[in-house]
């Protein structure tokens, strides 16, 4: 039996699969830029577009009492790991530890890329150097304008609104790992913790490593204050990966500084999107003990 599309069926149709997929676009909206937590959003003369910013304050927050700080990037991803790993540690060591502050990338533009890979390296974060003659300009990354955002936007906003310790922690996972590198190489002063996991340094032929190595070697440039780094990478993770991360180590253990404190964990048989979820926990412990010495 024929069966007969009229026009009707055929606008009904188009209504039910505009609606669909409105419904999804609303549904990864919904995941990527709404929190558990406090939704803020900052207009930034930096960056030159409003960035939204998730805010989870301790339980029984108490606003007379000074708190340290823990920014991530990455938004969402993870963040109900850190929610249980902070719990966990505020019961066990009697006493919420940090005010955490994550921050999206938008949701309607790329800003991954943009934010996070160092200005010394190419955006699409090629695994190959750069041609000798190269005819085509690629954009680099912009991390240092997003950490200009951080610096005199956003932790001038947290410090006017809560009161804080003098302890704060930046993290970040994959290429929000790299930006905790390089921003560990650029401002070391601004944080007291750094917590990379499997940091993308391999980007741009491993000029993120190279460009640790060139700080931590250079005597006028070492870190000057305290300062905690934990690395981590999944066991399972790309090759490339893996050699970055090696890499790192060997960097960190031939120039070696007093004031600077870093520890470093294989996962073993951990993929990529796993390593973030089993570190937050051992990063927080080992950070922990670092500021209680």
């Amino acid at each position: 039996m024929a069966i007969k599309i009229t026009k009707h069926y055929i606008i009904n149709l188009s209504l039910a699969v505009v609606i669909f997929a409105i419904g999804i676009l609303a549904i990864r909206y919904y995941n990527h830029y709404v929190s558990a937590y406090t939704d803020i959003t900052l207009n930034s003369s930096v960056l030159n577009e409003s960035r939204k910013v998730f805010i989870r304050l301790p339980t029984n927050y108490n606003p007379k009492k000074a708190y340290p700080l823990i920014i991530k990037t990455d938004g969402n991803f993870n963040l109900d790991t850190w929610d249980k790993a902070l719990t966990k540690q505020a019961k066990s060591e009697k006493g919420d530890k940090a005010i955490l502050v994550s921050i999206p990338n938008l949701f309607f533009t790329d800003t991954r890329n943009r934010d996070l890979v160092p200005p010394y390296a190419r955006q699409d974060v090629n695994t190959q150097a750069r041609p000798e003659h190269e005819t085509l300009i690629e954009p680099n990354g912009e991390a240092d304008k997003f950490l200009a955002f951080i610096e005199t936007e956003l932790l001038p906003y947290l410090s006017a609104k809560y009161k804080l310790s003098n302890n704060r922690v930046l993290s970040g996972f994959s290429a929000g790992g790299s930006f905790v590198l390089y921003t560990l190489h650029t401002r070391p002063e601004l944080f007291n913790g750094y917590f990379a996991f499997s940091p993308a340094a391999w980007y741009d032929d491993m000029t993120v490593v190279n460009n640790l190595e060139a700080f931590l070697s250079a005597q006028d440039n070492k870190v000057k204050s305290s300062t905690y780094l934990y690395l981590s990478v999944g066991g399972a993770e790309h090759p490339l990966m893996l050699k970055a991360f090696s890499n790192l180590e060997t960097v960190l253990t031939a120039n070696s500084n007093n004031n600077l404190v870093w520890q470093s964990a294989i996962n073993k048989g951990a993929e990529h999107s796993d390593n973030p979820s089993i570190s937050v926990a051992k990063a927080l412990a080992g950070y922990s003990t670092f500021i209680k010495k």
